[in-house]
């Protein structure tokens, strides 16, 4: 059942409107377990949302894998019967035509990769025992609707997730670490990261307690992100719940913050969104200033403005909601080390048991991997802490910002400084 096929039927079935969504992805995951190759798999799936307006009113049905398409329109249509009338606003065509983004990347080379990664790890530390998955996904999402609109892309992004088991006695480390890029994965520099964080827990140290500097690494700081991006929702804004709603253009962060969405960059850009809309590039603070909410279509209606292009579907039984499209946040110029020596008296953070995610932006977690910093030196791991505090004062009280940006997901974050969390033993 093709997208206009989809849409044929439904008109003919007494639909005003009608939009399909189709979503169709192909990874090949490398599994290693305990240092061996546990497994090779190949994992396709394709889904299908289909929307309908009959007498203004909504409905949606999904499907899986190969089905009838007439059912698919009828459950449409009766889930419409169920909800209120509302105004009908498709997405228009366009003449764009949109490239497919990345490359496919052959088993044997992600094989590869996967060895020399746990290889370079296991020559300095031969008692540790390492678990990874390397894949390369294409996902195609593909966009059609009764005014005429007719939009797809493939992207094919490459993954990599390696963890280190480290048992000393009673004691037990666990480290990890990954990178998610578009063409192509670095496993000597995987190795590395993780060689240093073994290094650095040679020792255990005593935890510091009370209100001290904070460094948090790239890959951990989505302990603020992760609310950043609530409070910058613009439904959020429309529900009053952001503490930022009514301060756009105002100063809320320290000014050596800047926070911009760019779509076209990455591993996870993206050309249009789940309504059809092109993406395009936001800048959201810039410089501690609040400049702009990102919107679907509903959300900025409701709001009073045009919609920023970020209404994206959770999953495909969903409508589109507020959503980003690669978060940036600018980074400064020094290296890790030299962040760490700005540090008299203070703890690295450099993975999370946990995180903040609500709006309020009060956090209390474990520390599941931290390091003691004394006189600007590692000194060895910290155990049973954790840190506390709230996002917004946090990013009051901003120190410098690291210059080894790096992607988590699709956030792109340098380390940086914190002046003062409460760390808690």
């Amino acid at each position: 059942m093709d997208n206009q096929h989809l849409l044929e039927l439904a008109l003919k079935s007494g639909a005003e409107a009608a939009e399909v969504y189709r979503s169709k992805s192909l990874s090949r995951p490398v599994f290693f377990e305990a240092n061996r190759l546990k497994q090779l798999e190949s994992l396709a799936s394709e889904g299908v949302a289909l929307r309908v307006w009959k007498n203004n009113q909504p409905g949606l049905a999904v499907a899986y894998g190969d089905g009838s398409a007439a059912e698919l329109v009828q459950r449409a249509i009766a889930v419409s019967q169920l909800n209120a009338p509302e105004t009908i606003d498709l997405t228009h065509p366009n003449n764009c035509i949109y490239p497919n983004l990345g490359e496919l990347v052959p088993v044997e080379k992600l094989l590869e990769m996967a060895k020399e990664a746990i290889a370079l790890v296991r020559e300095i530390y031969p008692e540790v025992l390492c678990t990874a998955q390397w894949e390369c996904e294409e996902e195609t999402t593909h966009l059609s609707n009764t005014t005429g609109l007719d939009i797809s892309y493939t992207d094919t992004t490459l993954g990599c997730f390696m963890a280190v088991e480290w048992i000393r006695g009673d004691d037990f480390l666990s480290v990890a670490d990954g990178q998610t890029q578009r063409h192509t994965l670095n496993p000597r520099k995987l190795a590395q990261q993780i060689l240093q964080r073994l290094d650095w827990a040679n020792l255990n140290a005593e935890p510091i307690r009370g209100k001290v500097p904070v460094l948090i690494t790239g890959k951990a700081a989505d302990l603020l992100w992760d609310t950043v991006q609530l409070a910058l929702s613009g439904k959020q804004v429309a529900q009053k719940s952001s503490p930022w709603s009514d301060l756009l253009g105002e100063q809320v962060t320290r000014r050596n913050l800047t926070i911009s969405q760019q779509p076209n960059t990455g591993p996870y850009s993206c050309p249009f969104d789940d309504e059809g809309i092109p993406t395009q590039m936001l800048f959201l603070i810039t410089e501690g200033k609040l400049e702009e909410f990102y919107t679907d279509k509903k959300t900025a209606q409701s709001l009073g403005k045009a919609t920023t292009g970020n209404g994206f579907r959770p999953d495909l039984s969903s409508y589109p909601s507020p959503g980003l499209v690669n978060l940036l946040i600018d980074p400064g110029t020094q290296t890790l080390s030299e962040l760490i020596k700005e540090l008299d008296e203070g703890i690295v953070i450099d993975q999370v048991l946990g995180g903040a995610g609500s709006i309020s932006g009060d956090f209390s977690v474990n520390i599941d991997l931290g390091y003691r910093v004394r006189r600007g030196e590692v000194i060895g791991r910290v155990k049973d802490t954790m840190v506390a505090g709230n996002v917004y004062q946090a990013l009051k009280n901003l120190g410098t910002l690291g210059g080894d940006a790096e992607w988590n997901g699709a956030t792109y974050s340098p380390s940086l400084i914190i002046q003062n969390l409460s760390i808690i033993g």
